[in-house]
């Protein structure tokens, strides 16, 4: 009997470790298969733009002939609308996230507060576009101009960091919060001094991951009026703007192939600005970090 258990007990260990290293190579297949379609989507990036990367470039406006253009007005749009979309996404989404999970009862209410918010982190871009086109440009009377647009790309982040923050805070362990009611501590301490600074990496995680999708989002902003082409940049939140990424649509839809290599240097710029705002938020999270 205790021959034909050990048996049994050796096949099953002998299945499981082959279903283990069935799945090892298909993640392993996968993983592979991403890097090199993203190595041959860099490749020829770099080798169709790098020829028409330089200052010139960077620094020169909008232009009729490809030599001339320039993406200046796209970068400082950008630049411009991720100075709204942080703060604003950043202190709505965290506080939310903080009252459901800290403050908020527990009910029915609150259980549809939280499965609405997370439909939403699904819903297409398009859809938070005509939403931004109707109060923000119409009802709000702000027209076409940056703090509409940047409020819209607010709203298409928001739940995806909200959700990340839930997450979290969510992870932190009920013992660290114990012990900081047991050392006299009020919610607002524990919350502010313990829960934050536990939760603070996952919540950067979820905001590089919203505030690289707004900088690369290109439907919502031609909904709520960002040009194609402009010849200025914002000087105030009421002026008229544009984005890296509408600029480089707008590009890539000429026929010449000289706009698509000029595209393809819009594309480089972009991916720069993108990669330094990873790494700053990457170089917070690693600071502030604390295991527990």
């Amino acid at each position: 009997m205790q021959l034909i258990n050990h048996q049994n007990i050796q096949k099953r260990s002998g299945g499981r470790v082959l279903l283990n290293k069935v799945f090892k190579v298909l993640f392993f297949l996968s993983t592979t298969v991403g890097l090199i379609f993203l190595s041959m989507l860099l490749y020829r990036v770099l080798t169709q733009g790098t020829g028409h990367l330089n200052w010139d470039f960077i620094t020169n406006f909008p232009a009729p002939y490809p030599d001339k253009a320039g993406i200046f007005a796209g970068l400082i749009g950008s630049l411009m609308l991720m100075a709204i979309v942080a703060p604003i996404t950043i202190i709505i989404g965290v506080g939310t996230a903080i009252y459901l999970e800290e403050y908020a009862r527990k009910n029915r209410f609150t259980n549809f507060i939280q499965a609405n918010i997370q439909n939403l982190a699904g819903v297409p871009s398009i859809v938070f576009g005509l939403l931004g086109l109707t109060f923000f440009v119409y009802l709000f009377q702000m027209g076409y101009t940056l703090i509409a647009g940047g409020l819209t790309m607010s709203l298409l982040v928001l739940p995806v960091i909200v959700v990340a923050a839930q997450e979290a805070l969510r992870a932190v362990p009920n013992d660290v919060k114990e012990a900081s009611y047991g050392m006299g501590a009020s919610k607002w301490q524990t919350v502010l001094r313990v829960v934050l600074p536990a939760a603070l990496p996952g919540i950067l995680t979820g905001t590089i991951l919203s505030l690289s999708r707004a900088i690369g989002e290109t439907a919502p902003l031609i909904i709520v009026g960002a040009a194609t082409a402009i010849y200025s940049i914002p000087d105030s939140l009421l002026s008229k703007y544009t984005v890296m990424p509408i600029q480089i649509y707008n590009w890539t839809g000429r026929p010449q192939e000289e706009w698509q290599l000029v595209a393809a240097a819009g594309i480089i710029v972009l991916l720069t600005v993108l990669l330094l705002m990873n790494a700053i938020a990457v170089w917070i999270r690693n600071k502030f970090q604390n295991r527990y």
